[in-house]
């Protein structure tokens, strides 16, 4: 029962577990960007270790504040739609990869994703996506 209660873990314990796993999806993102540039299978390489550093990274905020917290901050209303496009074009990635097999899919899925993963990661800070909207807006008018 303690994986689903992340305060029985040290602070220490969690924040080392928190790095590990940060750092293994940084580590696959970037291995996946390596062999994108491999023969025949390197875009699917790509498309599978850049969304499994994406799951990773994810993942680790886990160890922070326990998973059913994590859940629950997920899909609060404030970031509902951004984890469900994440959550979507996580899958989609996959589904071009190993069951279409559309490679030109799987990289704009790829692109989508991190986007979906930006705004997501940017609703945690405080006005934030006021900002980024702001100067969106600001550069196209």
């Amino acid at each position: 029962m303690w994986i689903l209660d992340g305060t029985t873990l040290s602070f220490s314990t969690r924040v080392k577990w928190f790095v590990i796993c940060f750092a293994s999806g940084i580590l696959c993102s970037i291995l996946g960007t390596a062999l994108l540039f491999l023969p025949k299978a390197g875009l699917n390489l790509f498309a599978v270790f850049y969304t499994l550093g994406n799951v990773a990274a994810i993942s680790s905020t886990c160890f922070l504040m326990g998973p059913l917290k994590q859940l629950k901050r997920m899909f609060e209303p404030t970031r509902l739609i951004a984890t469900i496009m994440m959550l979507l074009f996580l899958v989609l990635t996959l589904c071009a990869v190993f069951w279409w097999h559309k490679k030109g899919l799987a990289i704009i899925f790829c692109v989508l994703q991190f986007l979906a993963m930006t705004w997501y990661s940017i609703s945690y800070i405080p006005f934030a996506r006021d900002a980024v909207l702001k100067c969106f807006t600001s550069c196209l008018s």
